[in-house]
């Protein structure tokens, strides 16, 4: 189930063949198993009549729209990866997505209490705690590809748990059949380090946490976020044959945050997008991702990608959420 598309990209990237069509691009909607209702975003229709009147609560979209989306997406083939909860994979799956299309499906294997974020919560206030909710035999028949998620806190009992859970999983999917790719968040709080200092805090642990671990358990590729290009550089520069590095999305930002984000990463020496509310909150999903190919390959520059994009709104009688102007705005400090 993990589709040729995807192994011979990868084939690329570890021989040193990679060309910038090689590219990986993943759509991450796996957002219930962290946001709950709000995770298929809001009903645009109902948000603008809110600020028209300033009366009514916020509605969001159902659960069928987030699997209309995930279809759509997979049915155009711009991604390589659609990543899910286990219950829309099932889904997915009995609707024989994945027999129809190159597309590889993944589900996220484990839920950290720092991804918990239903509406009033307050988890990623405290150290990630290591917590899955999926069942390994369950998933397989769905899926042979999953995302395994940490959080290193800087705090020795929280950390030293999460790696023994790591290797737990590790042991486990092994039993299964399973492969992963993992991703490495930074903490949700103040560890005492920030800019560079927590770029290589990140790195180096993820070094070492792989160090240990040989080809038949290592992840196919990473899922971090984005601390700067010097970072991303020397991450991806330390072992290029074996360590294929890819970066998450965070907040939706602005679109030329999005462009600029997987441009300049892909500069640096990443090889993997795992974008999931930029893409989902986007006015125009296939849009937003065409464009952001455009970009990596050096067709169109992140600015004009943006103007391209409006330009698309415009004809389909779309509504932007920022006029251009502010849409051109790169907001993300680490991107500036």
């Amino acid at each position: 189930m993990i589709a040729e598309k995807l192994h011979t990209k990868l084939d690329k990237i570890k021989s040193g063949r990679y060309t910038p069509s090689d590219f990986i691009i993943a759509d991450a909607k796996d957002g219930d198993m962290a946001f709950g209702i709000a995770a298929p975003g809001p009903d645009l229709s109902e948000t603008s009549t809110k600020k028209r009147t300033g009366v009514g609560q916020l509605k969001y979209r159902a659960r069928a729209h987030y699997l209309d989306a995930m279809q759509a997406m997979a049915h155009s083939e711009l991604i390589d990866i659609l990543l899910m909860s286990a219950s829309s994979a099932e889904t997915l799956h009995n609707a024989e997505l994945f027999t129809k299309t190159n597309v590889t499906p993944a589900v996220r294997l484990n839920d950290t209490t720092d991804i918990w974020s239903a509406r009033g919560s307050c988890y990623r206030q405290s150290p990630s705690r290591p917590f899955s909710t999926v069942d390994l035999e369950a998933v397989r028949p769905l899926c042979q590809l999953g995302l395994y998620s940490i959080t290193f806190s800087n705090h020795l009992e929280s950390d030293l748990h999460t790696l023994e859970q790591y290797r737990a999983y590790r042991l486990s999917a092994k039993e299964h059949g399973m492969q992963h790719f993992l991703e490495v968040f930074n903490p949700a709080f103040d560890i005492g380090l920030d800019g560079a200092s927590l770029g290589d805090y990140i790195n180096d642990m993820i070094l070492k946490t792989l160090a240990g671990v040989t080809r038949s358990d290592a992840p196919l590729f990473l899922k971090m976020q984005f601390n700067g290009q010097q970072a991303m550089a020397d991450l991806c520069a330390y072992d290029p044959e074996n360590l294929v590095v890819g970066i998450l999305g965070g907040s939706a930002g602005t679109t030329r945050d999005t462009f600029e984000l997987a441009k300049q990463a892909e500069q640096a020496g990443a090889r993997v997008a795992l974008f999931g509310r930029k893409i989902n909150l986007s006015e125009s999903p296939l849009e937003l991702v065409r464009l952001m190919r455009s970009v990596i390959e050096e067709q169109l520059t992140a600015e004009q990608a943006v103007g391209a994009y409006h330009d698309h709104l415009s004809a389909n009688g779309i509504s932007p959420q920022r006029t251009l102007q502010a849409d051109l705005k790169i907001t993300e400090d680490v991107l500036k």
